[in-house]
């Protein structure tokens, strides 16, 4: 199942080292003020809407695979 999703990215490098899917907007934008208080040098925040892809994992969880990147 594909759905749109909201992303906090942590970039370095220009490589998304790290992801955290996000409620909604707000939230994202709020959670990357708080983590740019303590960027370091060569480190990127970005709040993203982009396509995923839901898996089931085995303990009923979803996992999102990401389909393509709308920045």
């Amino acid at each position: 199942m594909v759905t749109e999703i909201i992303a906090l990215l942590m970039i370095m490098d220009h490589e998304i080292k790290e992801h955290r899917i996000q409620d909604n907007m707000s939230t994202c934008l709020k959670h990357k003020r708080e983590a740019m208080r303590t960027v370091k040098d060569g480190i990127e925040y970005r709040c993203i809407v982009s396509q995923a892809e839901l898996e089931e994992n085995v303990d009923g969880s979803k996992r999102k695979n990401y389909k393509d990147f709308k920045r």
